[in-house]
């Protein structure tokens, strides 16, 4: 098995980035630099498009600014607001659970650490790293499927679960490469190192990559 030398994909990948889309998170952080507007979007995000996810924060931030436009915002109207996100329905019920819950717990201030952002209701690990890694700019692993998927085909770590994953890349993956690990993963993903039949003789890092389990025109590749 090859040793990944993880400086080498970074960059070129950082570089390959330039060419493609950026997720909407990043996107709406370039154009709010907001982290009240950052952390519902994430929260929108979750099992949504990107496209879906950018047009239903833009549709929200019409109406909602701040914790007191969405403390005061009707129910039905947010649905509508966010439709047709991943579990609106839901989401609908957390975001209005926020404003209460950063009132008493957080001084009505965004948390920055990913233990307090879990407190928040709709937040998971993944939500809450990448609000960090995001809206504060302080080291966080986001491992979404991309992540997870990518880093375990090029046979830098072994895991099973996202969880996993997160844990053994904070141990391994060295933290300057922590913030933009999920930015440049999530496009490379959706792009070239796709779940089936990723288009391997596209990819920039193809020679450095073990590939494991890969499957290309019906072959499965396992190291």
């Amino acid at each position: 098995m090859k040793k990944i030398n993880i400086y080498l994909i970074y960059n070129i990948l950082k570089k390959e980035t330039n060419n493609w889309k950026i997720p909407s998170i990043e996107l709406i952080e370039n154009q709010t630099h907001n982290p009240f507007k950052i952390l519902l979007a994430t929260i929108l995000s979750a099992r949504t498009k990107d496209e879906i996810t950018t047009k239903a924060a833009k549709k929200l931030f019409t109406k909602v600014q701040d914790t007191k436009d969405l403390e005061l915002i009707d129910k039905k109207e947010l649905q509508n607001l966010i439709y047709p996100v991943g579990f609106y329905k839901t989401k609908t019920k957390y975001l209005k659970q926020i404003p209460k819950i950063l009132k008493e717990k957080f001084n009505n201030i965004i948390p920055n650490t990913v233990e307090e952002l879990t407190k928040l209701p709709g937040v998971g690990r993944k939500t809450a790293n990448l609000v960090v890694a995001v809206a504060f700019k302080k080291p966080a692993i986001c491992v979404d499927t991309h992540v997870h998927r990518i880093t375990n085909r090029w046979g830098y770590i072994k895991t099973k679960t996202p969880l996993e994953t997160e844990i053994t890349l904070r141990k391994k993956l060295p933290k300057k490469y922590w913030i933009d690990l999920n930015k440049i993963l999530v496009p490379f993903g959706q792009h070239i190192c796709k779940p089936i039949h990723p288009t391997c003789n596209q990819c920039p890092i193809e020679k450095h990559c073990n590939k494991i389990n890969v499957h290309i025109k019906d072959k499965t590749i396992k190291n």
